[in-house]
């Protein structure tokens, strides 16, 4: 029954994501915004949702490692997993955004992240604030002043949604998180119970992966739609809503404080180290350009990582 809990779940938050992502992009395209910035944050928010609603109704419902785990390892999976088969599927080309202003960004928002909680081992809710108060200014700088590499930013009409269709995917896609959320976070504790694993191991390994397939989703349909821009910017926007928004609103909502000395020992780690290695890796073998080997790599740093937790 646990399993079956966590796969209606996953379903559930996998739809939602979907949804509440057309209507957001609908939104979004509606206002004329070039799609690396709807990548950077409508997308970003939208598939990051479900990590949203899981972490804080893990954190309400009385378990922090659950919440820490889900952000944490969804962040090492959208870079690590995520993107590793988008680029070994397409190659994508790096413009200046990435190195100049978006990785620096993404790395400032997990180093802080880490820096809040290895101190006094809880993140508070004035420090939730602060990362709440960071996303925002983060936000309007984006929209205001952040132009795209992309240089084919017009849109299809037909890609458009009417204002009643595009309310029916929010409410829809709002509904089916919230409801998704309950059934995966009952699921997966029950699960962890029943093997005698912790809820850290649970979330890092089965809720993170789960709550990372509407980045994977977006990712593959913006690369099939040669909408390359959209797909890293949504990675890279996922990762910094991941931290300053999931986290940041869970902890002005209730306080978390790991348990499991492993997330931070371990699995925070990992997070910064594989968000650095993005950096070199753009200009390795070939400049401003993430490929096939660039892949493997990732891939092979993914496997370094899960594997001896779920072992």
């Amino acid at each position: 029954m646990e399993l079956i809990a966590i796969v209606v779940g996953l379903i559930l938050l996998l739809k939602g994501g979907d949804w509440l992502m057309k209507s957001a992009v609908a939104i979004s395209l509606g206002l004329n915004i070039s799609r690396f910035v709807i990548g950077m944050t409508v997308v970003s928010f939208a598939t990051s949702a479900p990590e949203l609603i899981v972490s804080i109704q893990a954190a309400v419902s009385g378990f922090p490692d659950l919440a820490f785990g889900n952000v944490i390892g969804s962040n090492i999976a959208n870079l690590a997993f995520v993107l590793a088969i988008i680029i070994m599927i397409s190659p994508i080309n790096v413009g200046e955004n990435f190195y100049k202003k978006d990785w620096p960004m993404m790395m400032g928002a997990t180093i802080l992240f880490y820096l809040f909680i290895v101190f006094d081992k809880e993140l508070n809710r004035y420090e939730g604030i602060i990362m709440v108060l960071i996303l925002f200014i983060f936000l309007f700088y984006l929209i205001k002043f952040q132009k795209s590499d992309n240089i084919d930013d017009v849109v299809d009409d037909e890609k458009r949604l009417t204002i009643f269709n595009t309310l029916i995917y929010l409410f829809l896609g709002g509904f089916s998180l919230w409801l998704g959320s309950e059934v995966l976070v009952q699921g997966a504790v029950e699960l962890a119970m029943k093997l005698g694993v912790s809820e850290r191991i649970i979330s890092i390994s089965v809720v993170s992966i789960g709550t990372s397939i509407p980045e994977l989703s977006a990712s593959i349909i913006a690369i099939a739609n040669k909408e390359k821009a959209i797909s890293l910017g949504n990675l890279i926007g996922s990762n910094i809503f991941n931290i300053l928004a999931v986290m940041g609103i869970t902890a002005s909502i209730m306080p978390i404080k790991p348990v499991d000395s492993g997330l931070l020992s371990n699995d925070f780690l990992w997070m910064i180290f594989i968000s650095f290695m993005l950096l070199p890796l753009v200009f390795f073998p070939k400049g401003r350009n993430l490929g096939r080997l660039n892949g493997v790599i990732l891939f092979s740093l993914y496997l370094s990582f899960i594997i001896p937790l779920v072992t």
